[in-house]
């Protein structure tokens, strides 16, 4: 870490370095120079992206982009160059290491606090959207393959149960079963895009709160961060993986269903501010933000349940049952769009 700030083109000497944040993947530090000034400092983690090049060749051209598109320097993460003048610096070891300007007078929340909150981070994802809709997102890597591709989530459910290897699969046949049920409607999204119907686009796809930088004083959207996941992608995913955590009336691994449900009236206030953020969304993908929010929650609750099956080998759990309840909640929270599927349609249509 030490060695890696020498590294970087700070405006005066480093007086500290402190781990920031809460992030799981990426280790993060806030660095103070002399001067005040602030920067963050980051290693990112090359297990979780093997091509950690292509990742940040993606990153320097999103953040490239956004810096064309937007005179304030509050709104777009800033690389600051290594002193070889390079965007990021590669240790001894092969590990990358990126410094960014501090955003300064922001504040990042990792829940709304109130539904503007909400609304200000459909601005936020709406703006990045129209920010980048004339980019080439095919010129982007895929920093991990096959992230949203709801087909292939299904592939792998089925050679997971098939496997059975934690003899898991009789306790979730109910869930099994509601998988099986959807699973032709779950590529609909990928043979729309097949199909020439909808545009690929440059995604984030990580579109929570916490990615959002919101002015301290009038708590309006700054700007996006954490661009590690930015590859294709289909603007209905960006909005509906937003749904699926914001828009839930309970946590993701609730124990009481009858607590879980779509809350229409977050629905509304995130639909109202993407929406306006970006007019450059189609007609047809406007109608799709609906099928968005119901696919990104049936994959996100399909990988709970493929993990499930295969023994918890990828997300981290707290109790025997943990993934099984997380997929659980995700299935309640399918099936109550699905109850309200006419008006969420109404809502779309109404903007």
């Amino acid at each position: 870490m030490e060695e890696a700030i020498r590294q970087f083109r700070l405006d005066t000497p480093p007086v500290s370095c402190e781990r920031y944040g809460f992030g799981h993947i990426n280790r993060t530090y806030l660095v103070r120079t002399e001067s005040g000034r602030r920067y963050i400092l980051q290693w990112v983690n090359s297990t979780v992206f093997p091509d950690v090049h292509g990742l940040m060749e993606n990153v320097i051209a999103v953040t490239r982009r956004l810096a064309e598109r937007s005179a304030d320097p509050r709104s777009h993460l800033s690389l600051v160059p290594t002193l070889e003048g390079q965007p990021y610096w590669t240790d001894p070891a092969g590990e990358v290491w990126r410094l960014y300007d501090f955003i300064e007078d922001s504040l990042c929340l990792q829940a709304p606090e109130t539904p503007e909150d909400f609304y200000q981070s459909a601005v936020a994802f709406g703006c990045f959207q129209a920010a980048m809709a004339d980019f080439p997102a095919q010129s982007l890597h895929e920093t991990i393959p096959h992230f949203h591709d709801t087909p292939d989530r299904y592939r792998k459910f089925h050679a997971a149960l098939a496997a059975d290897a934690a003899g898991r699969a009789g306790e979730a046949a109910e869930e099994i079963r509601f998988y099986l049920d959807r699973e032709e409607e779950a590529g609909a999204l990928q043979r729309m895009l097949a199909d020439g119907e909808l545009p690929l686009r440059v995604t984030h796809n990580d579109t929570k709160l916490n990615n959002v930088m919101l002015d301290a004083k009038t708590r309006r959207a700054l700007c996006v961060i954490d661009l590690d996941t930015v590859m294709p992608g289909l603007a209905a995913y960006d909005f509906g993986d937003s749904i699926r955590f914001g828009a839930s009336t309970a946590a993701e691994d609730e124990p009481d269903l009858d607590k879980v449900a779509l809350n229409l009236e977050l629905f509304a206030i995130y639909s109202k501010g993407f929406v306006r953020a970006c007019p450059a969304l189609t007609g047809r993908e406007r109608e799709t933000l609906p099928l968005g929010a119901k696919l990104m929650t049936l994959e996100c609750g399909l990988r709970f349940l493929t993990d499930y099956l295969e023994g918890d080998r990828y997300f981290q759990t707290d109790f025997p049952r943990h993934n099984l309840l997380r997929c659980r909640t995700q299935c309640k929270l399918v099936a109550d769009m699905e109850k309200k599927w006419d008006e969420m349609g109404r809502i779309i249509r109404g903007l």
